[in-house]
């Protein structure tokens, strides 16, 4: 039987080290639609499609895989601005159920579509700042991303 050797790269912390990233930093500049690493380049191209790189630095947002977690992340956040209200005013008020629907159906679409873009690019932000999906520059060749 024979054995062959094969050169694998062992994933240390001393491999991994790199300039030290802010988590929170980066979340607010990807709230703004703004480079995570810059501040200053936009990162969208159209509404939820992110740019190719940031204008400004170059970074490559190709790798971020936000995929449906901005979309959750709405939910629960419009869910806990809209339900304390709609309690409010059912329990205080009672109003027409036709005058309900005018208003929380509105307020529930403006609020989503306002809140998707940021918190997309909070989300990439934060992709950014943990060095996950291929924005880790120092990843030791072998190592596929996740």
């Amino acid at each position: 039987m024979e054995t062959v050797g094969t050169a694998s790269t062992v994933w240390t912390r001393e491999t991994a080290t790199g300039a030290k990233r802010d988590l929170w930093s980066a979340m607010k500049r990807g709230f703004r639609c703004r480079c995570p690493r810059c501040g200053e380049g936009k990162m969208f191209r159209a509404f939820l499609k992110t740019a190719d790189n940031c204008s400004v630095c170059g970074l490559d947002f190709t790798p971020h895989r936000a995929d449906d977690l901005p979309a959750y992340l709405v939910i629960v956040i419009v869910g806990h601005i809209v339900v304390p209200i709609v309690l409010s005013i059912e329990t205080n008020f009672s109003p027409a159920v036709w005058l309900q629907l005018s208003i929380y159906l509105p307020l529930t679409f403006g609020l989503s579509l306002a809140l998707l873009q940021p918190v997309k690019g909070a989300v990439v932000g934060l992709q950014w700042a943990l060095r996950m999906h291929g924005f880790d520059e120092n990843a030791p060749d072998g190592i596929p991303p996740v």
